[in-house]
């Protein structure tokens, strides 16, 4: 597996660590946040990016965030609301965000009482405790789902849910990392998601890294590809899951998902627990990030439309639940994800 795409070095006195996602394929560079602003910029312009992983680097966050304050426990405790209220502003769908932070206000108040230092250090904890268990549940889903990839299949997958957007091993290529190793040969077709290229520049990198058999394909290429037969399999991370099933993820998957219908083809959604939102009831309640209208008509620098021209821009789109044939969790799968299949599986 490739290097952790979001880290803690140190102890207390340490540092958080990323890798910068907005320059790859051609530049593999580290940075390291050593304040909450940074861990903020680097969430908003998607330095860091997938909702596992943003829930992860907002936890790390939460540390970075204490670090500066005395040991007396008022302070801390200060720092503690402060950090988390100002991460929470940084992006409005991906739920990890909210979930990761809600977490470590928990526990900052879990050890009122016991002094700042021991509140510190309970924080640092969580936040490993939070990647940790990420990189778990990651493995769970892979070995969920890894049987609906079969040999000699094709396999379409929209944005970037691998590695690079959580832990380790991501939540759609987790099933495809774990038939890998288990020796099996696919193809996987890559949409290159537009605007910000998250499938071109990061998804075809990291399989390739990985030795699996890619191609990258334009997203108005997945219908064609369908008609043609080469696609068995569509399986597509998660921002957010309403209860009832219904999912928010990049733009775009919304459309893929409404062609595999058409073509007959199942449509898989792979998410850790921590990505469902019960609180809401359907997918109308999922909050719809917009994005500058300039990653549309300036794309990566490069003017590509008239001055002045409008813009529509959301990151995200919502697939309703009855186009969705199941959804992979680490606890198993869910299908079809019914608002009673969903609370059986996830209990409380």
């Amino acid at each position: 597996m490739p290097e952790p795409t979001v880290r803690w070095v140190g102890g207390l006195d340490g540092r958080m660590e990323l890798i910068d996602q907005t320059r790859l394929p051609t530049e593999h560079t580290v940075i390291a946040c050593r304040t909450v602003e940074d861990v903020w910029e680097a969430i908003k312009v998607l330095r860091v990016r997938g909702a596992p992983a943003i829930g992860v680097a907002a936890a790390m966050g939460v540390v970075v965030g204490v670090q500066d304050a005395p040991d007396d426990e008022s302070a801390v405790q200060d720092a503690v609301a402060e950090t988390c209220d100002y991460l929470a502003t940084s992006r409005p769908t991906a739920v990890n965000l909210f979930w990761a932070l809600d977490r470590m206000r928990r526990v900052a108040e879990a050890r009122r009482g016991e002094g700042g230092r021991a509140v510190k250090e309970a924080l640092l904890a969580e936040a490993q405790a939070i990647r940790d268990e990420d990189a778990e549940m990651c493995r769970r889903i892979g070995d969920a789902g890894q049987h609906l990839v079969t040999e000699g299949c094709g396999v379409l997958t929209h944005c970037n849910a691998g590695s690079l957007a959580t832990s380790e091993y991501g939540t759609a290529l987790a099933p495809l990392y774990r038939a890998h190793e288990a020796g099996r040969g696919f193809r996987v077709y890559a949409d290159e998601t537009r605007p910000l290229l998250q499938g071109a520049r990061l998804t075809v990198w990291e399989l390739m890294q990985a030795g699996i058999d890619v191609t990258l394909i334009c997203d108005n290429m997945a219908a064609v590809l369908m008609r043609q037969g080469k696609v068995d399999l569509v399986i597509v991370g998660a921002d957010r899951i309403a209860a009832c099933g219904d999912v928010a993820n990049k733009i775009g998957t919304y459309g893929v998902a409404v062609l595999a219908r058409h073509h007959g083809i199942p449509f898989y959604v792979a998410a850790p627990s921590s990505t469902f939102d019960l609180a809401l009831d359907s997918g109308d309640a999922i909050p719809i990030e917009e994005r500058g209208g300039e990653e549309v008509t300036h794309g990566f620098g490069r003017q590509t439309a008239p001055d002045d021209a409008k813009t529509y821009c959301p990151a995200f789109d919502v697939t309703p639940a009855d186009l969705v044939t199941g959804i992979i969790t680490e606890r198993g799968l869910i299908a079809p994800p019914t608002r009673e299949g969903i609370a059986k599986v996830l209990g409380d």
